[in-house]
């Protein structure tokens, strides 16, 4: 008797499981699409260099300049590799 109310249990609740899930995956669909979205919004801002949350837009004909760090240091090119020259076989 025992073994027949483990498996309806089983069952009942891989039923109910099933039920809820067909309730609730277009919410959390919704919900995982809008979170994409968002994300790949605020890295097309970054990426076109707009504006943060914490920026506030500039006035039209305002100019500002962002300039990069530049390493005082200069890169070696002697180490970087040689040069092989070749000729085209035909």
């Amino acid at each position: 008797m025992g073994l027949i109310k483990t498996l309806l249990f089983i069952l009942f609740f891989y039923y109910v499981f099933k039920m809820l899930a067909r309730l609730l995956a277009p919410f959390l669909m919704r919900y995982a699409a809008k979170k994409v979205q968002e994300k790949f919004k605020d890295q097309m801002h970054q990426q076109r260099g707009g504006f943060g949350p914490q920026e506030k837009p500039k006035k039209e004909g305002e100019v500002h300049l962002k300039s990069k760090k530049s390493s005082k240091e200069k890169i070696n090119t002697e180490s970087v590799g040689d040069y092989v020259d070749y000729e085209e076989v035909e």
